[in-house]
């Protein structure tokens, strides 16, 4: 009696005030529980809609990089296809515009095009379906865990009651503990001499999920149960199941870590967890025993025999009636080929997508903070690109020379998105952002620039104009002299504006460079790119060093057709419950008449490269059906190779160089260009229709620069400013005596009209 007095004397002296403790400790920590929900980056939907640009192999590289699988297409996140005929189960989102419910569509193919969208259920076509967007980085808190929030009555009731048919079927009238089990377990331990089986409850579970360690020793395992009594006499069994479905470990990728049945439904399935079938629902229960030890991917086997012993249990505690759990053993695991979380694989789109936000967003306030960004990438896009840097570099790098590394930006022309960014010949490799950071000297690409500036005043210059290809002899401002020569050593004589261009003659540019002015050049600059430029001669052959960030930029202008349009990374963002906090819409300014007349003119010259040009090498390469419009460049010692090039949808600029700065033995046209060309043989784009808005064609003679008739031998047909063909017509028809007289005896007739004074040049 004295010694079951005096334990219970040390019971209540040491047991009240350690509960009092550890009541208040639990307490605050369970009221105060916010588990961090990392911030998710999703790239744009694919929009489906009659008529829009897509094949079937870039429709499936959709599909696989928002983790699609080939499924039937009626479950979210399976397709199926027959032939150009797909059938796509699509998920629910969130985008701008509000939730985006799941649908179940038919998508046929034809042409290269998008020829029909309907709805599978009703069987009626549809203007426009979208598929919901991958996602494509994830930005973490302090811990790289991986978790939706859930409330309990979203879960599914088969899993509610499953989970406790199978980790606590005592739950709903137990107190935090399972006395019986805890015997059962401690049997097994003393026989075996250490502590080998544990009988935790689901209360338990959370304990030590939330609070303790994993260790086996007989002080956490008291504290455990201390606290889940404390637990279980504090909150009501709902919120302790909502907590445990919120907190339960199912699985691991690298560092990230998914916690949550919510996260482990996207992460296993890559679905949402209302779609989860009884057989999912068993795996997910059955792993939470050991998540590496039946891990679906590794170990299928193990993971099937554990989901059916699940399953075998939910029909003997009639959650399943026999029928149903012999066609869920039947099926199989069902998980996705590639984890439903994202491995952050665009490093440097995402260094946009940071530098885009950071006026809005300090550094760390995006990590962890349970927000979704929407942005403008495109996942076919991004992997073509990918695609196109890493098999050419590999073709035209040199045994003997540097490392070759590339520079890529891909933009859409009507809006201004950017929809993929290649900073690395690794593109999975983080560091130095060669699209966005590398300042490199662009050399030609800059020349458009310079004949823009040129053909805006109609009244001096056009297409047709000529100009001389001849030595050049300048004084610069340090009292230097500078004669620039052409790439092929050579001067051509008198040309006109278009070839200069086309042919990327240096002494011609400079002949208009020089009419022009530096300083507009240098203004121009600061307006599409931001650029402080010094206002020398030099800057008229590209003697400046940008991005191609900044260079997609400038093209942009031309391939909008005159507009401004800020390059663009991020749609908006929306807060944990779906609602747009931020949005970054951006509807461009109509081009101003003279920009988008003097726009046209250069893109029908830019058209011209690639038809008899410096370009000309991608008609062989069979991208004569889009009609682009591109300029290669080249900087001394052909230490970098440029190209820039558009079509009726995209804008693409590449710089391919080194690191070291040396010469790498590349022009644009056998560097940078070729990763265009391998691009473009594989997107949809639309061909270039340039609008002749504003513009009129006419026939000009061979040798002077006035109009004459189409079939005058060498006649050419240029794009001219409506109201401004050459003053003057020569006639190749013969005329009568009369004219023959009245000319000196030339057949050919000189025209002048009455309302246009001499030309004089």
């Amino acid at each position: 009696m004295r010694a079951a007095l005096l334990a219970l004397g040390l019971a209540l002296g040491i047991g009240v005030p350690t509960f009092y403790v550890l009541d208040k400790r639990v307490r605050a920590e369970f009221e105060a529980l916010v588990w961090q929900v990392p911030t998710r980056v999703y790239a744009r939907p694919l929009r489906l809609a009659p008529g829009t640009r897509l094949d079937a192999d870039t429709l499936l590289l959709e599909l696989d990089a928002a983790g699609y699988r080939a499924d039937g297409g009626d479950l979210p996140g399976t397709w199926s296809r027959d032939g150009n005929r797909f059938h796509v189960g699509t998920r629910a989102f969130t985008d701008l515009d509000g939730p985006v419910p799941a649908m179940r569509l038919e998508v046929v193919l034809s042409g290269g095009k998008v020829a029909r969208v309907a709805d599978r259920r009703s069987g009626k076509p549809l203007d426009a379906a979208r598929v919901d967007p991958a996602r494509i980085a994830t930005l973490y808190g302090d811990v790289s865990e991986e978790r939706r929030l859930v409330q309990l009555k979203e879960v599914p009731s088969l899993l509610v009651t499953g989970l406790q048919a199978v980790e606590d079927r005592n739950f709903k009238h137990h107190h935090g503990i399972d006395p019986w089990g805890m015997l059962r377990a401690a049997w097994v331990n003393a026989r075996e001499g250490e502590l080998e089986q544990g009988a935790s409850t689901l209360t338990q579970q959370l304990v030590r999920n939330l609070f303790l360690t994993r260790e086996k020793r007989w002080s956490r395992k008291f504290k455990e149960i201390a606290y889940s009594l404390i637990i279980e006499a504090r909150y009501d069994k709902q919120r302790i199941l909502e907590a445990y479905f919120n907190e339960v470990y199912l699985g691991q990728q690298g560092n990230q870590s998914i916690h949550g049945i919510a996260a482990a439904s996207e992460f296993w399935f890559g679905r949402d967890l209302s779609t989860l079938r009884a057989q999912d629902m068993a795996l997910l229960v059955g792993m939470i025993q050991g998540p590496s030890v039946y891990d679906p991917r590794r170990r299928p086997e193990a993971a099937k025999q554990r989901r059916d012993l699940v399953l075998a249990v939910w029909r003997d505690t009639g959650l399943l009636s026999p029928e149903e759990a012999k066609r869920a053993m039947a099926a199989g695991l069902g998980v996705s080929r590639r984890p439903g979380v994202a491995s952050n694989r665009n490093p440097a789109f995402m260094d946009l997508v940071r530098r885009q936000l950071a006026r809005d967003y300090p550094a760390d306030a995006l990590r962890g903070a349970g927000l979704s960004v929407l942005t403008t990438l495109s996942p076919s896009a991004q992997l073509l690109s990918e695609r196109g840097v890493a098999s050419t570099l590999d073709k035209v790098q040199r045994k003997d020379g540097p490392p070759l590394q590339a520079g890529m930006v891909v933009t859409d022309t009507h809006g201004g998105e950017v929809l993929a960014m290649v900073g690395n010949r690794d593109p999975d490799q983080p560091g130095f952002n060669r699209a966005l950071e590398a300042q490199r000297p662009v050399g030609s690409l800059l020349k458009p620039l310079v004949y823009l500036l040129a053909l805006a005043q109609p009244d001096a210059w056009s297409l047709a104009t000529p100009v001389e290809d001849a030595p050049v002899d300048l004084v610069l401002p340090n009292g230097k002299r500078w004669n620039p020569e052409n790439s092929d050593g050579r001067s051509h004589g008198r040309v006109s504006l278009a070839d200069a261009l086309a042919f990327s003659y240096n002494q011609a540019t400079v002949r208009v460079g020089m009419a022009v002015g530096p300083e507009r050049l240098a203004e121009l600059l600061k307006v599409l790119a931001g650029l402080r430029a010094q206002p020398n001669p030099s800057l008229i052959l590209g003697s400046v060093d940008l991005s191609p960030f900044a260079m997609a930029q400038v093209y942009q202008f031309l391939a909008s057709g005159g507009q401004i349009q800020p390059l663009r990374a991020v749609r908006g963002v929306l807060d944990p419950k779906g609602k747009a906090i931020n949005r970054y819409d951006f509807t461009p300014a109509p081009a101003q008449e003279g920009d988008a007349i003097a726009a046209r003119l250069v893109t029908l010259a830019l058209q011209d490269t690639v038809q008899r040009g410096t370009a000309r090498q991608l008609l062989s390469d069979g991208l004569g059906h889009l009609r682009p419009a591109g300029k290669t460049g080249t900087s001394n010692d052909s230490r970098d190779s440029w190209f820039a090039g558009y079509t009726g949808d995209h804008l693409a600029v590449v710089w391919v160089g080194n690191d070291r700065n040396e010469p790498t033995g590349l022009y644009g046209s056998t560097g940078a260009m070729r990763v265009w060309s391998s691009l473009f043989a594989k997107l949809p784009s639309a061909p270039l229709d340039v609008g002749m808005q504003g513009l009129e064609w006419g026939w000009v003679d061979a040798t002077e620069y006035a109009t004459t008739e189409e079939d005058c031998e060498g006649a050419r047909r240029y794009a001219f400013v409506a109201g401004y063909l050459p003053p003057e017509h020569l006639s190749c028809q013969r005329r009568s005596w009369l004219d023959w007289f009245r000319f000196g005896g030339d057949e050919r007739g000189r025209d002048r009209r009455d309302d246009e004074e001499p030309r004089i040049d």
